[in-house]
């Protein structure tokens, strides 16, 4: 076992070598992964009072793709869309959560997350590895009606988190109701009727002196 296994969670109790390796390959993806559990978010939970972690967000967010996939304004593939919301935080096990309106943690995301994408992914099987990528290449280009699907929910999940905390993440310092239109405009590319109802939201917080009003300053 060389340095890198090592550091893998399987490698402090590596799988016995009788497994088959391609089985092997594939359980200790299946363990590392289990450290998004560990990865917190910004977003408060609604039902007690903690912030949620990656893996809460994307079973929300495959559970939400199968409620609301009938607000979509394209046809989706709802097995193909749930994959990507499934897939598409995993690189932050090693790039770490990048906040929605930190401007300065977004400068170097894209280099931390595609470097965090190949040493994940490639854990697995050649075939899987590259499949697994795949997917998550889809999710960022957002080029198909199932990746844009997959990002509307992204934006639209934590800002219901963040209307049950009566403000939450929008209070964040600097940020207004403004800038958060802008960052969650997205939703509006996969469904008109979601992103009404989300813009709804936002402007019934700002109403409310959740956020706060006019635009102070651009969030990137």
């Amino acid at each position: 076992m060389d340095d890198a296994d090592a550091r893998l969670l399987a490698g402090t109790n590596p799988f016995p070598e009788t497994i088959d390796e391609r089985l092997r390959q594939q359980l200790t993806f299946l363990i590392e992964v289990d450290r998004l559990k560990t990865i917190l978010r910004q977003s408060p939970l609604a039902a007690v009072d903690r912030r949620e972690n990656d893996a809460e967000h994307s079973w929300h967010l495959a559970l939400m793709v199968t409620i609301l996939a009938g607000h979509a304004d394209e046809k989706i593939d709802v097995g193909h869309t749930v994959e990507l919301v499934l897939v598409h935080d995993l690189v932050e096990i090693y790039a770490g959560d990048t906040p929605l309106y930190d401007a300065e943690m977004t400068l170097d995301q894209a280099e931390r997350e595609t470097d965090a994408a190949a040493a994940l992914f490639g854990l697995l099987p050649a075939d899987q590895a590259n499949r697994i990528r795949a997917l998550w290449d889809e999710f960022e280009a957002r080029q198909t009606p199932e990746a844009r699907f997959a990002k509307a929910m992204d934006r639209l999940q934590p800002l219901l988190l963040n209307w049950m905390a009566r403000g939450g993440t929008w209070r964040t310092p600097g940020v207004t109701a403004d800038d958060i239109r802008a960052r969650k405009a997205v939703i509006g590319d996969a469904s008109a009727s979601l992103w009404a109802a989300g813009r709804e939201l936002i402007d019934e917080g700002e109403r409310r002196g959740w956020a706060r009003p006019g635009a102070t300053r651009s969030v990137g």
